[in-house]
């Protein structure tokens, strides 16, 4: 049973300012593994208050000093990898691969990028006798979610402290006990007092506490997008930054050619990780209709053989992360059966064989029309819509046909066709056959957010720029 009933603000862990705990499941199980402080509006200026303090120093050290700390961080994290992998498997579920593997990597992934970055930054820029000059925005406020636990927070924290900002973090109450960690470990690294801070709560109490504090000068949200306008207008009276990264409806245009069937294949493979709670999850796949049939017989195949909460199967999917997201899911399940959508594997309740957890059947509708709920609304679990298209001109349409722009994908054989359609695809990104890259640019179109993190592009969010004119002669 872990209990974390202090927050870590100003080099302390400190107890709250009135007491009280919130309690958090392990949705393997739905039992509660433990619980932690619970935070209001009074920690929260306590912990910006030692961020603003701080700031007047960290804002002044040069990149050598930065780089230091950073490097102290990643062997701290290194140190703390396998229970990191632990907290993340208790608090969400993660199955051990994934724990281990994806969900502690991509936090460390994250601090070597911004290392990497940092070394090669240039804060000042001459441009005739002006020099720009980028300076860290201030004190920042920090809240992430629950999904991918150790990577939202990595996108933030890292760029954060290269760039020379303070921070008050607010990880997810969902999932906080790899923050918990998180915390320890830059603790253990040295990270001077005040410049990183974390406050446990929940939105209401410390999320919008935090978006609406005077003396912050910055916000940075990962989450749904209708938590992002709640964000976004407790920022607006302080006339604040406020970066998004909101929910997405990500098209996957299959190309009618020689890899169809590895496109399809593929497709359903990347939707299924995670037990499908990633905001760029691509939950529509758009195929042509001439091969509708063949790309449902592939999804049944692919989809079926997706394990469910098998601890010793390195591609299993576990539970999703808590009874409100396992009942939101079902709802909209029976919502595809409901409006006429073809159900080709999975549907609602517990896989087989599993009777506590919140574990959701890996499901894929066909004949799915982009007018549907399932079509329109963020799932977020193992559900893949498979829409239609007669040509590509009707394929683009309909995959930027939405209120989001996240991302999107392309799968073909032929790379000149895959860039010129995804060149059409209106998203922050575009995947051409489920390319990754950590440091290119990530961030949404329209209701997707605003800004960008992952690599020097999130190092702009967190930098404003000064012009001294008549700097040189």
């Amino acid at each position: 049973m872990r209990e974390y009933l202090s927050f870590y603000i100003d080099g302390q862990w400190v107890a709250p300012v009135h007491p009280a705990t919130i309690d958090v499941d392990d949705p393997r199980t739905e039992h509660i593994s433990g619980r932690i402080a619970n935070g209001s509006a009074d920690d929260v200026d306590v912990a910006v208050r030692a961020a603003r303090r701080a700031f007047g120093s960290w804002s002044q050290t040069g990149k050598e000093d930065r780089l230091a700390v950073l490097g102290a961080i990643l062997a701290e994290y290194r140190n703390r990898a396998g229970d990191l992998a632990d907290a993340v498997s208790e608090e969400m579920g993660a199955p051990p691969g994934l724990a281990a593997g994806p969900q502690v990597n991509l936090g460390l992934g994250h601090l070597a990028t911004a290392i990497d970055v940092l070394t090669g930054f240039e804060f000042d820029e001459q441009r005739g006798s002006t020099l720009l000059i980028k300076e860290p925005v201030g004190v920042c406020g920090l809240i992430t979610p629950w999904n991918w636990p150790l990577n939202q927070i990595a996108v933030k924290v890292f760029p954060a402290l290269a760039t020379g900002c303070t921070m008050v973090l607010k990880p997810s109450e969902v999932a906080p006990y790899s923050a918990q960690i998180f915390a320890e470990i830059l603790d253990a690294a040295g990270v001077p007092a005040g410049v990183f801070n974390m406050v446990f709560g929940d939105g209401q109490g410390v999320g919008a506490a935090i978006a609406g504090h005077p003396d912050i000068d910055m916000v940075s949200f990962t989450g749904s997008t209708r938590a992002g306008i709640e964000v976004a207008r407790n920022a607006a009276p302080t006339v604040k930054r406020v970066s998004q990264e909101l929910g997405g409806k990500s098209p996957n245009i299959v190309l009618d050619d020689a890899e169809f069937a590895k496109g399809v294949a593929a497709g359903v493979k990347v939707m299924m990780l995670n037990s499908g709670q990633s905001c760029n999850a691509p939950s529509r796949m758009l195929v042509p209709n001439a091969r509708m049939d063949e790309a449902i017989a592939i999804a049944r195949q692919v989809a079926s053989s997706v394990a469910v909460g098998d601890p010793d199967d390195k591609s299993a999917i576990g539970p999703v992360a808590s009874r409100a997201q396992y009942d939101k899911i079902q709802g909209l399940i029976n919502k595809g059966i409901d409006e006429g959508a073809t159900l080709v594997a999975g549907g609602p309740g517990r896989p087989d064989g599993l009777d506590a957890g919140y574990f959701v059947k890996p499901t894929v509708f066909a004949d799915v029309t982009n007018d549907m709920v399932i079509a329109r609304e963020e799932i977020f679990g193992p559900v893949l819509c498979i829409l239609g298209y007669d040509d590509l001109d009707q394929a683009v349409q309909i995959a930027n046909d939405t209120d989001y722009g996240l991302a999107g994908y392309v799968s073909a054989a032929d790379l000149d066709a895959a860039r010129a359609v995804a060149r059409r695809i209106r998203a922050g990104s575009v995947a051409i056959n489920h390319a990754f890259d950590i440091a290119a640019p990530f961030g949404g179109y329209k209701r997707s957010g605003n800004g960008r993190e992952w690599g020097d592009a999130g190092f702009d969010e967190y930098l404003e720029v000064k012009a001294a004119v008549g700097y040189a002669p």
